[in-house]
């Protein structure tokens, strides 16, 4: 087997760019990237290591070919009368919802690069990244009551906070898409791009968080995770503690002196004395 056949058959493509981003990039192109068993399993891996590995200071995802993600693999989910029907609490719980948790919970952020459509958890994998661009041409559709499902991976809680209420139900019963811009205009994404830009500015984008505070960066995430759910008095008293934690770090110090000398922050250069 050559190399690049041995390439193309994985299911997640990992490349590790020296400024400290980790890709994964979705393979099932032909398929548009439809997930399967294996590409579940390896994108789960793939955010576990991005975890893990100290020199990651941020991760972005993307699809292969023309889609991002057209949601869950159904080639093989035709019933036959008598047939057992699958588990699909079971399934969610051992393979979406652990990356789902894995990406809102990393202490580093996520930035999704939508390069085409995205439909179902497809869709919501993408929403549950901390800043998501899409190409112009790309759609999002939650299409779970197409096939008489409910939306999952994360979608009936991130989409409505995205979206307010009514839109996000719109969208979910009627299984309409929704394009790049608009998706923009109604706050769901952070910018749609030009097809051709795409890639570009989303690296852009996660090399400059890369260069950031990535434990600051983190702790943010957390303060905004807790939000939602949190009474004003709780959310200040988070921020407190979180202010407190980050206030004790070395990227604090760092971006003090930085200020204070008129220069760029390094936030990988460690304090005199460490």
């Amino acid at each position: 087997m050559t190399a690049a056949a041995d390439v193309s058959s994985q299911p997640i493509l990992l490349d590790r760019l020296e400024n400290g981003v980790l890709t994964l990039t979705l393979n099932r192109p032909e398929r548009l990237n439809a997930l399967d068993g294996a590409l579940i399993e390896a994108l789960s891996a793939g955010i576990k290591r991005a975890g893990r590995d100290p020199e990651c200071r941020a991760v972005l995802i993307t699809g292969a070919g023309r889609g991002f993600c057209a949601g869950a693999d159904l080639a093989n989910r035709a019933f036959a009368p008598g047939d057992t029907r699958p588990d699909l609490g079971q399934a969610l719980e051992k393979g979406l919802n652990p990356i789902i948790r894995g990406i809102r919970n990393l202490p580093k952020p996520v930035v999704c690069a939508v390069n085409g459509p995205a439909a179902g958890a497809g869709a919501n994998i993408a929403l549950a990244c901390d800043i998501v661009l899409a190409a112009k041409s790309a759609k999002f559709l939650q299409a779970f009551a197409r096939i008489g499902l409910i939306p999952d991976a994360g979608g009936t809680f991130i989409l409505p906070r995205l979206v307010g209420d009514a839109r996000a139900r719109a969208l979910m019963m009627l299984a309409e898409p929704i394009g790049a811009e608009e998706a923009e205009a109604v706050g769901m994404i952070y910018h749609a791009v030009d097809d051709e830009d795409l890639m570009g500015e989303a690296r852009t984008v996660a090399e400059r968080l890369a260069a950031g505070p990535t434990h600051a960066l983190g702790l943010m995430k957390r303060a905004l995770a807790a939000s939602p759910t949190n009474s004003f008095d709780a959310q200040l008293d988070l921020e407190r503690d979180l202010q407190r934690e980050a206030g004790g770090g070395d990227e604090y110090v760092e971006g003090v002196r930085a200020f204070l000398d008129k220069r760029p922050t390094d936030f990988r250069r460690k304090p005199p004395g460490k």
